[in-house]
């Protein structure tokens, strides 16, 4: 199914019967990485399935988002296809869209589930600064030069040693909206989160640490942290039977 959400066609999937549940998944995947607990919760619930706007089945927005556009984008979700006080789940950057959506209070939600969420601005390694500068100092001195086919090479090259693999591997209008995102700090938005939280986190994970889900526990006034050991940024996908589990317990009354 379809809806035009920011004059973009929005691919989302509807499974099983109840009160509502929305499943955001993470940076460069779509809607297939959220099914493993799709497969679950619809037995109990509607489970809504969406393809965040620039990624899957949906379309690429024409200008790069900020993280309030991708709370807006939420916001007009539910609002089109008219959405009552859904739980929402949400895997990292989906995360962070939830973060935003419902720390500003344009979203209401019954509960919050965070996974290796995004939302909180990495700490930089003096290493990560110095590589920055010299990718700028040599982008302008490139600059100067006429823009040869060479020259458009080496350009490539400086930028591909300064980003990460989920820069390079985006489309174009995904790295300028990676550059808005990863740099704002949703810290002061967790607080007014008020409905009961749980975060799912891997002690392992390099993209969203952990110290950022202690943070998170700390800052969300209703909010419980389940840890695994030895787990990274796909926590859930890695312990998909006891998250399963536990989100059935959490849910309990809900459905």
């Amino acid at each position: 199914m379809q809806v035009k959400v920011k004059d973009c066609n929005i691919y989302y999937e509807i499974m099983g019967k109840g009160n509502p549940v929305i499943l955001l998944h993470g940076w460069l995947t779509n809607l297939e990485t959220m099914r493993p607990i799709a497969n679950e919760l619809c037995k109990n619930f509607e489970v809504y399935l969406v393809d965040v706007i620039g990624f899957g089945k949906s379309d690429l927005p024409e200008h790069p988002l900020t993280a309030n556009d991708f709370g807006d984008f939420l916001k007009e979700f539910v609002d089109k296809l008219q959405i009552k006080n859904p739980i929402l789940i949400g895997h990292s950057n989906g995360g962070r869209i939830i973060i935003n959506a419902v720390g500003r209070g344009i979203v209401s939600a019954k509960k919050v589930v965070l996974i290796d969420s995004a939302g909180i601005k990495p700490k930089r390694s003096l290493g990560y600064y110095l590589k920055v500068a010299f990718y700028k100092t040599g982008k302008f001195l490139l600059n100067l030069l006429p823009n040869t086919k060479s020259i458009k090479k080496f350009k490539e090259k400086l930028r591909n040693n300064v980003g990460s693999q989920d820069y390079k591997l985006s489309a174009n209008v995904l790295k300028e909206t990676m550059k808005l995102i990863v740099n704002e700090d949703l810290s002061y938005l967790l607080p007014k989160i008020s409905v009961p939280t749980l975060l799912f986190w891997g002690s392992l994970d390099k993209d969203t640490p952990i110290s950022d889900a202690k943070k998170m526990e700390k800052l969300i006034p209703d909010c419980g942290l389940i840890e695994y050991a030895g787990s990274t940024h796909f926590s859930y996908l890695e312990n998909i039977n006891n998250v399963n589990s536990v989100l059935n317990e959490f849910l309990k009354n809900d459905k």
